[in-house]
């Protein structure tokens, strides 16, 4: 029997589309978005149309016949936190992802959307997979110096889970039998603790906490950061949190290829930029090490930007 899946994965900086039958990639797509083309959307929600204007011109320019399609399948979004697997898209699951239960601005609360809407066309089920509101965290690793405040796990949990699975199956070991610090570097930057096919602690990628990325500024100093707070309005801010921030602010552009050119033509700016968050990305990493122990049997890293031979190294 052959079954048709057809799969959308909203990102920061891209739109991924894919058709599969069975195991087989028959097409497949990544847009990529500059952020200044994107800030032109008041809200997430407001680039529905936009990028489902992406997704029915990707199946119309590849002959895509929908028709009898099993499985769709949407980058889950900000509902309430839910254990890694795979969740049936319900009239509740959309509710909670549309108003944004799980408290961030993402493209990916895009995903369910988006696959309901084809739904109505095509028929189907949907589903999302390894949602960013994927929470396996250590009770130890929600605790701040403020007791208003906890940590909440906002993470690249589909990426990452996924390129944790790809490692082990290529190793020939099970992801559940070993400790990894596992990355995803692209338009968002996530670094990861797994023990034992758990996701025990990480950044908060969505919230600020991190590396500094094309699109957002990672973690800053507290009492600076309420000296900037004066001057600019609260909903402006959250925007550098998540689209505004990293090269974006340095450069005005979130495309790492035009950043990395200024590097290759020697730009000393650029230089250290594009240095220093390579150099966040290793703290991230030596943070999580600390975090399993020091007993790490893999780093692995994933995403967009391990393109660059430099940032690899």
């Amino acid at each position: 029997m052959t079954y048709k899946v057809f799969v959308i994965n909203p990102g920061s900086t891209s739109t991924k589309i894919a058709y599969f039958e069975n195991e087989n990639k028959l097409f497949e797509t990544s847009v990529f978005h500059d952020a200044p083309e994107l800030a032109k959307f008041p809200t997430i929600n407001d680039q529905l149309d936009y990028r489902m204007e992406l997704v029915l011109k990707f199946i119309k320019d590849n002959n895509i016949d929908l028709t009898g399609v099993d499985a769709i399948v949407g980058r889950g979004g900000a509902s309430y936190p839910v254990r890694s697997g795979v969740y049936e898209i319900t009239d509740e699951l959309l509710e909670d992802t549309v108003s944004a239960k799980g408290r961030i601005q993402h493209p990916a609360n895009l995903g369910p959307q988006l696959a309901r809407k084809l739904q109505k066309i095509y028929g189907g089920r949907c589903f999302i997979v390894d949602s960013t509101m994927t929470d396996e965290y250590d009770d130890i690793a929600r605790i701040t110096g403020l007791k208003s405040i906890r940590r909440y796990s906002h993470l690249h949990a589909l990426n990452l889970k996924a390129t944790a699975r790809v490692y082990c199956k290529e190793h020939g070991i099970r992801y559940e039998d070993g400790d990894f610090i596992v990355c995803h570097i692209d338009g968002g930057i996530s670094v990861s603790a797994h023990r034992h096919g758990k996701m025990v602690d990480g950044n908060d990628a969505s919230g600020g906490e991190g590396p500094f990325t094309p699109t957002r500024v990672g973690g800053l100093d507290t009492l600076e950061l309420l000296d900037f707070i004066k001057e600019i309005d609260i909903p402006d801010f959250r925007k550098y949190c998540t689209t505004s921030g990293g090269f974006v602010s340095h450069f005005g552009t979130s495309n790492a290829d035009k950043v990395h050119d200024l590097v290759a033509a020697g730009d000393p700016e650029a230089s250290l930029v594009w240095d220093a968050m390579i150099y966040n990305i290793c703290k991230g990493i030596g943070s999580m090490a600390t975090v399993l122990e020091g007993r790490v049997d893999a780093i692995i890293c994933g995403g967009g930007l391990l393109r660059f031979a430099d940032l690899q190294e």
